[in-house]
């Protein structure tokens, strides 16, 4: 049996400086995930630089403002008193112990993995990487990412002829390099992230070892796994998981329409089992970074395994689809009202993702916006957190939020996102035609109101 490696001086030394709060931490990626786990290392007295390419929020945060809706301009101001400070310069990065990666992994136009982000911060880093520092990569993709895209770039483009830590001899010219998957969930009040367990993978145990004590110092539990991969696959499995049972529910929901019953009667029914069932919720189609995304990241990682991963791939099938359910729906309810979808004026209530967020990223809504102005209505919106869609990924609107003082001049509210900000009652009541896709006037009963 081998003896394992023992701790190279470089990881030791990092690691008393993580113990002792006195390694500075780089958070590439100043949004949804970036931000705030930068403000949880302040929170422990970590010295910390936020690093973004986009000028717009670096100069935001160090005025002491805040883009993102739950995060307050007070807690900016805490930080900065603390010495946090923002910035475009990524040459700052050779001052810093701990470079943790958290931009984002979208799809391209043909449902392909677009790893440019990683790719671009990968060789903004390069240049600035010195033996001892550890790289982790947070954004979700697919297994193998960290050891096939990360590593060689760091490896090709450094200076110094510097080597990701194997486990082998330490030569004093090394960097350490893990992967951990985010788990954030905007929106969610009940669970401190700081209690949200944190997985992390190393490419050797150093890396391992110092990626835990890193994370250990701001979450309260660590799970090791490992390899990089093994956490990668990780994060895919949970979000698989959500998408492949939101596109069950999904299909039962299109199944009870056609029966004449009441899918959310039939999940808090199902949901008094004590054991065995998980409630899901259907909708208008899927939103956020992960759920929509991460599916087709290990389908396509699959096919270099000659594995085709047909379940997955029926589930996002499923999800893809809603929209346009949605849209059938529209011109439905508008033909019993004896209205063409071509010509009506349609208020699309809320665009978020999900309810009380500010996130629009892969937004079911935006494709409805897209499909119903496609078939010649006249498309509002309305959103509390919303006041303009510009320009985004995959579209660009150019709308601006309208009022919802007047209902009745609209030929159809669109309920997509139900904000806890609306008065449903009054919306039905005001409202010509509602089509609710959220279950958000469950009690409510008029003939103006459509659910599906």
């Amino acid at each position: 049996m081998t003896t394992p490696a023992m701790p190279s001086a470089l990881s030791e030394e990092l690691k008393s400086k993580i113990e002792t709060r006195r390694a500075n931490v780089a958070v590439i990626g100043m949004g949804y995930v970036g931000l705030p786990l930068a403000l949880l290392y302040i929170g422990q007295k970590f010295p910390v630089t936020g690093f973004d390419i986009d000028r717009r929020k670096v100069d935001t945060l160090n005025e002491g403002g805040s883009y993102i809706y739950r995060i307050e301009t007070s807690d900016i101001k805490e930080a900065l008193s603390r010495g946090f400070s923002a910035t475009s310069d990524y040459s700052r990065l050779t001052t810093m112990d701990a470079v943790i990666i958290c931009v984002p992994t979208p799809l391209d136009e043909y449902h392909e993995p677009d790893l440019s982000y990683i790719r671009a911060t990968a060789e903004a880093i390069a240049p600035n990487l010195r033996a001892g520092q550890l790289v982790v990569l947070e954004s979700t993709t697919y297994p193998g990412t960290t050891e096939e895209v990360l590593i060689p770039i760091l490896e090709k483009n450094n200076r110094l002829g510097l080597k990701a830590a194997r486990g082998g001899e330490a030569s004093g010219q090394e960097f350490f390099v893990a992967f951990s998957p985010e788990r954030e969930d905007p929106g969610n009040t009940t669970v401190a992230r700081r209690d949200i367990p944190k997985v992390v993978g190393g490419l050797d145990p150093q890396a391992a070892d110092l990626a835990a004590a890193l994370y250990g110092s701001i979450f309260n539990r660590v799970v090791r796994v490992s390899s990089p991969a093994a956490a990668e696959m990780t994060k895919l499995l949970e979000n698989i998981y959500r998408c492949v049972n939101i596109a069950l529910v999904n299909e039962l929901k299109l199944l009870c329409l056609r029966m004449g019953l009441d899918i959310w009667e039939v999940i808090d029914a199902a949901s008094t089992k004590p054991f065995g069932f998980q409630a899901f919720y259907p909708g208008p189609g899927l939103g956020g970074h992960c759920i929509p995304v991460d599916p087709f990241y290990l389908s396509w990682k699959a096919k270099e395994f000659d594995f085709r991963t047909r379940f997955i791939e029926l589930a996002g099938e499923v999800n893809v689809a809603m929209p346009y359910h949605v849209l059938a729906a529209v011109i439905n309810a508008l033909n019993r009202q004896k209205k063409p979808l071509n010509g009506s004026r349609v208020l699309v209530l809320g665009v978020a993702y999900k309810k009380d967020i500010d996130d629009l990223r892969e937004s079911p809504a935006l494709t409805i916006i897209e499909l119903l102005q496609k078939e010649g209505a006249e498309v509002s919106y309305h959103d509390p957190y919303f006041p303009f869609i510009g320009k985004g990924r995959k579209y660009d609107l150019g709308m601006k939020r309208a009022e919802i003082e007047n209902l009745g001049q609209y030929d159809c509210v669109l309920i997509v996102t139900d904000h806890s900000d609306y008065d449903y009652q009054r919306i039905v009541e005001e409202s010509k035609l509602v089509v609710d896709t959220r279950n958000a006037t469950r009690g409510i009963r008029r003939p103006n109101l459509v659910r599906c």
